[in-house]
């Protein structure tokens, strides 16, 4: 193998991105060095969270550069090794997304079980996603049993998850909120007690209604209404894990903040933001306590998947457009 096919980022967006935002390219591969692997990419994840690194500007990852490959969470095939640590045929997963083939160092990657589950399922439930999930609840949501939870963008990769280990560490109440009808039959599916559809208006009201004796955790992947409406229904001493905005991603202007802030005040609430990077020595602890009832299927995951690399810029588009159930995957 000698070339790749990547996808690199052509310009920065100035609000929603769009395929001329990116650019295809075919590039020569070098040489592997000892310690080094080439890595035949099989699935690629994209995620809400690229969005930012799209701005040139400082957070918690550094930006995508211009004229650059993008990166992203990936699983692949170990096609040569040069490396005392991986063999030919490998499954592992690494950084390297946006690409057909990887050349890592093998400190860069990690050997997955897929005997366990399906590669695609350590780009999601078993990965950051999953992990994510319980950071939030646990050392950010501080949930504790019996506790009222509300989770914004449930039916999303995090959401979903989210969800689940919320009933798993014995919450009395789980109340989700999707876009569509078929997203919130899928909630109550997969094991949460109320569902319904932001898009049906007065996100507050239906809260309320589902909530009627307040709720005690938000999980927040939305921001925006969703956000007002958790600080109105928080009960004292309330917690909010506040993970994702995606409802002002794509904002030209600063979005304002919740109008009734205040009411935490009184409240006595916890807003707390997070990055699950700052939370990787809680990746053992979930893995014993969370991942065995992922592999025996007491807690159910769903992948959107889109078909070929070609399909990688669409495929994260979608996300903004809710055309994800799950995590959105790319299967090359």
């Amino acid at each position: 193998m000698t070339t790749a096919k990547q996808w690199v980022l052509a310009s920065r967006p100035d609000g929603p991105p769009t395929v001329e935002n990116f650019r295809f390219e075919e590039v020569e591969l070098p040489e592997l060095s000892d310690g080094q692997i080439l890595v035949e990419n099989t699935f690629a994840s994209v995620d809400p969270y690229m969005r930012g690194r799209m701005n040139n500007v400082k957070s918690y990852i550094e930006p995508f550069q211009i004229d650059e490959p993008l990166t992203g969470t990936a699983v692949g095939v170990v096609a040569e090794s040069r490396s005392n640590k991986f063999k030919v045929g490998d499954t592992v997963r690494h950084f390297a997304g946006w690409r057909t083939h990887a050349v890592l160092n093998e400190d860069q990657a990690e050997q997955i079980d897929t005997n366990l589950a399906p590669a695609e399922a350590y780009l999601g439930i078993l990965g950051q996603t999953g992990l994510t999930a319980y950071v939030g609840l646990t050392a950010v949501g501080e949930m504790r049993e019996g506790d009222v939870v509300f989770i914004s963008g449930a039916a999303g990769a995090v959401g979903s998850a989210a969800g689940q280990i919320a009933k798993h560490l014995g919450a009395a109440k789980v109340i989700g909120s999707a876009g569509s009808p078929e997203k919130v039959d899928y909630l109550t599916e997969i094991g949460f007690d109320e569902a319904f559809n932001y898009k049906d208006g007065d996100v507050n009201g239906q809260l309320a209604k589902a909530a009627p004796d307040g709720v005690d955790v938000y999980f927040d992947n939305v921001g925006g209404d969703h956000l007002e409406a958790a600080i109105q229904n928080a009960n004292t001493f309330g917690r909010i894990a506040m993970c994702g905005a995606i409802s002002q991603y794509n904002d030209t202007e600063p979005a304002p903040g919740p109008r009734n802030l205040g009411l935490s005040i009184g409240k006595c609430l916890t807003l707390r933001g997070f990055v699950v990077g700052q939370y990787t020595h809680l990746a053992k602890e979930f893995q014993e306590k969370i991942a065995p009832l992922v592999v025996d299927g007491s807690i159910k995951y769903e992948s959107t998947v889109r078909e070929g690399i070609d399909n990688m810029p669409a495929a994260f588009l979608e996300l903004f457009e809710g055309g994800n159930t799950g995590k959105m995957i790319v299967k090359f």
